[in-house]
């Protein structure tokens, strides 16, 4: 550690840490495996996105993994909105993750939300995006400790 790094420790605490996501091919989470699962992975996937990039960086509080999920599952049952808004907010978490991890934030949220519209396509995006998240920790294994920007 250098001598700024120990001022800036001192002064700021230690910098957080998170837990690192999985790495999960674009084209299997897109179609493969939701063609091959009758679309139950497409719920699975949502739900352990949600559930990683919680633990990823702790400080989002607002993340509930089984609200999310249950706002796809039934969201539609009330009106066509819920759901709607539920991966929008999805695209917002993943820029935050990339924040998080000291990248540019180059997930939108619009994109993603517009993208689910087009052969749902938004999945491919959003892993896409996510996918760099995993990749800036090089070849950590998924869970294990990452050093998050400040």
């Amino acid at each position: 550690m250098s001598v700024f790094q120990d001022a800036a420790a001192a002064q700021f605490g230690p910098a957080p840490v998170g837990k690192q996501m999985k790495k999960r091919n674009v084209v299997a989470v897109w179609i493969g495996l939701p063609l091959i699962t009758l679309g139950i992975y497409h719920l699975v996937w949502y739900y352990t996105i949600q559930a990683e990039m919680k633990e990823f960086d702790p400080r989002e509080e607002k993340i509930n993994p089984v609200g999310s999920l249950l706002t796809v599952m039934f969201g539609w049952i009330l009106c066509y909105v819920p759901p709607l808004v539920s991966y929008y907010n999805t695209g917002k978490r993943i820029a935050n993750a990339q924040r998080a991890a000291g990248l540019a934030q180059t997930c939108s949220p619009v994109v993603g939300l517009l993208l689910m519209f087009v052969f749902g396509l938004g999945t491919l995006y959003y892993q896409g995006e996510l996918n760099k998240v995993v990749e800036h920790y090089g070849d950590a294994p998924a869970g294990s400790p990452v050093q998050l920007a400040a």
